[in-house]
């Protein structure tokens, strides 16, 4: 197998996806193989530019795919860091938070239900006694 790299891939199809890739070359018909592929869509707004990103293949759960060369028009190898910085971040959401997001103390979350119960109480019955 070939080094790894990031590249953007404009397939016979028409669909273009970024992903982390390789080439294994040991074959007659060499094979493309993409890491967690993605479809990025950027949207301008007045306010700025907006990145959408979706999953290249919705149902399957597998994280690597095989692609013939004859199923490629292009391939161009992207080094923009602040796109691989989207992509990663991405990554890094998708698998570790399963599209929850965490809650911290910055958020808000600073009580249990029970005790901020209680507090509001407290509060209630202060203002009725005043």
């Amino acid at each position: 197998m070939g080094e790894e790299f990031y590249c953007v891939l404009k397939l016979i199809s028409g669909e273009e996806i970024f992903s982390l890739v390789s080439i294994d070359e040991n074959n007659e018909d060499p094979i493309v193989i993409l890491q967690n592929p993605v479809v990025m869509k950027i949207s301008y707004t007045e306010v700025g530019s907006i990145v959408k990103i979706k999953p290249w293949m919705e149902i399957p759960d597998d994280d690597f795919y095989m692609i013939k060369l004859d199923k490629i028009i292009t391939m161009t190898e992207i080094t923009n860091k602040s796109t691989i910085g989207i992509y990663n971040k991405y990554l890094d959401n998708e698998f570790n938070l399963n599209g929850e997001v965490k809650i911290t103390d910055k958020m808000g979350y600073i009580s249990s239900v029970e005790n901020a119960r209680k507090k509001l109480e407290e509060l209630y019955k202060d203002i009725k006694e005043s």
